[in-house]
């Protein structure tokens, strides 16, 4: 994924839906003003499950960054796009332009690692994304991902994004369901502690095996 993948959805402000499209023409909307609106409810599940150094790994404008800074917690937003950074920051909350692939601070030592929105999808392999997860926590932390809900399983492929007549840079992704996670988290050397919903959407507490 490009810095510039989510461009036109980062920059906010526009009448236009943006959509996520896959090769077959399939598309889910992105929900571009929750991403730039303040916490919702459904963050309170995720944030009651952390109690130390956070990693809120493709932080977008950073809504979840601040939510778990102003839950007292020491808090990292990290994202490629300089643009999501920029608005992280002017929020108040700490973040930093960088690959999550690439070296990040304090690595080995963060007590939980947060994957929102879909970010499972990113770099278009679940495993490998989970297994940096991974290696970013200490030996009691915890991933807390959002997930698709039961029935879609495992996609990966190339997708791009779509807003208004603006077609974005083709990049990998992928996408997991409730279901699917518990192999997938085995193949990283994580385990599945908990899935639980809240509303429509579906997350999963993962630790160390």
């Amino acid at each position: 994924m490009t810095a510039d993948s989510f461009a036109a959805a980062l920059r906010g402000g526009q009448a236009e839906a943006h959509w996520l499209v896959h090769p077959d023409g399939f598309r889910i909307r992105l929900p571009v003003d929750r991403w730039h609106g303040p916490a919702e409810s459904a963050t309170e599940a995720v944030i009651a499950r952390c109690a130390g150094p956070t990693l809120d790994l493709g932080c977008g404008p950073g809504r979840l960054t601040v939510a778990l800074t102003q839950a007292g917690l020491t808090t990292l937003g990290v994202d490629v796009s300089a643009r999501a950074v920029a608005l992280t920051r002017a929020r108040g909350a700490v973040a930093v332009q960088a690959d999550l692939f690439d070296p990040l601070p304090a690595e080995g030592r963060w007590a939980h690692v947060v994957l929102f929105d879909g970010n499972i999808g990113i770099g278009g392999d679940p495993v490998a994304l989970l297994r940096r997860c991974r290696a970013l926590l200490d030996a009691r932390g915890t991933v807390l991902v959002e997930l698709d809900p039961p029935g879609t399983g495992v996609w990966q492929g190339q997708v791009h994004v779509l807003s208004g007549r603006d077609r974005g840079p083709t990049f990998q992704w992928a996408r997991l369901d409730t279901r699917a996670v518990p192999d997938t988290a085995a193949s990283a050397g994580l385990v599945v502690r908990e899935v639980f919903r809240r509303g429509w959407r579906w997350f999963a507490e993962l630790v160390t095996a």
